[in-house]
């Protein structure tokens, strides 16, 4: 009886991650998006050219919650999202290493790496808090740095379409 138990257990287990696994990047900032994990995202980066966007946030924050529903409904930023590795970050995922707090550890903080890993700080929310200036409210400034970053980072060994 007990195995029986252990069993449907399992079964459970796996058919949450089957659900909700796909689902579960996105945490809850829009599903159309095309999510990676970090640690899958930098090798995307790498391989393709493209360069990342790191969204940093997690799950208690006002201002990350506040900020989710604009960023989930914009057209624009899923539009431009093409040109990216889509990267969020909740809660525990947070990066450790120094490089992802170039000004302080406050969230929700956006990044902008290119396909190198590297964090592209000329590229901040320039309509914000100069001591704050990966923080983003709203899909309008991330927009902004969004096409900034489309504009300024190289894409690399990125395929043409002619091929």
């Amino acid at each position: 009886m007990a195995n029986v138990h252990v069993l449907g257990v399992v079964i459970l287990l796996i058919s949450s991650i089957c659900v909700h696994g796909v689902d579960a990047l996105d945490n809850g900032l829009g599903k159309s998006y095309d999510w990676h994990s970090l640690e899958d995202g930098l090798k995307i980066s790498e391989e393709t050219g493209k360069p990342l966007m790191l969204i940093i946030h997690k799950s208690w924050c006002g201002a990350c919650k506040a900020f989710k529903p604009k960023f989930a409904a914009s057209e624009k930023a899923l539009e431009l999202s093409k040109h990216f590795v889509m990267v969020n970050t909740l809660d525990n995922d947070e990066p450790e290493d120094e490089k992802y707090k170039p000004d302080g550890g406050y969230i929700p903080r956006i990044l902008f790496l290119g396909s190198d890993g590297k964090v592209r700080e000329e590229i901040y929310n320039e309509g914000g808090n100069p001591q704050y200036k990966f923080y983003y409210y709203d899909e309008v400034s991330v927009i902004k740095s969004m096409s900034k970053a489309v504009e300024l980072i190289p894409q690399t060994n990125v395929l043409s379409d002619e091929l």
